[in-house]
């Protein structure tokens, strides 16, 4: 009898534990998602922001208009594109050109002064800055999602329950990963 209840006790511990782990996966997975929806809505005022910038550049640069065309058809790729992957791809090419953009504006001293054009110079680093953030976060819950569901024993119970790994948010072009030469 005495053996039966130990049993019974160690079971009732082996079931706890995998219930506990099986939330943990679930509030992990759910930070992902938290964080993915971070990145999505500092994207989205980026995305909002674009259409004011280009009609506030137009005026200034009209034989510049590829790049202009350039960043209007990533601006509608992003807003298209679901899957982290092509979303990532996707906003390392408009934040490349939308940098082509303002670096655009030294060249345009009238612009360059353009109050209009300085707020939205201003609102695009804010924005810029805080998807930076948004993306560490999201990148952090996916490497904890990721680790939890690779990890003994945790990886039975995710396995079981089908848990997917999140794929990062991560810089596709290797030039914005390197280290900027200072020379004096």
């Amino acid at each position: 009898m005495v053996i039966w209840i130990i049993v019974l006790v160690i079971l009732a511990g082996v079931i706890l534990y995998a219930i506990g782990i099986y939330n943990k996966l679930v509030r992990n997975k759910n930070m992902v998602a938290e964080g993915w929806s971070g990145i999505d809505v500092q994207l989205k005022r980026r995305s909002d922001l674009i259409p004011n910038l280009i009609e506030t550049v137009k005026g200034y640069v009209e034989h510049e208009a590829d790049l202009l065309s350039e960043i209007t058809k990533l601006r509608s790729r992003s807003t298209e594109a679901r899957a982290v992957a092509d979303k990532s791809r996707i906003e390392s090419a408009l934040t490349r050109s939308l940098g082509n953009l303002v670096a655009l504006a030294e060249a345009y001293p009238d612009l360059k002064a353009n109050q209009n054009f300085l707020d939205f110079q201003d609102d695009l680093s804010q924005i810029e800055s805080e998807i930076q953030m948004a993306r560490r976060y999201y990148n952090g819950t996916a490497r904890n999602l990721n680790i939890l569901i690779e990890s003994f024993p945790s990886n039975y119970i995710a396995e079981r329950f089908r848990f997917e790994k999140a794929e990062f948010f991560e810089i596709e072009d290797v030039g914005e990963r390197e280290v900027p030469t200072v020379k004096f």
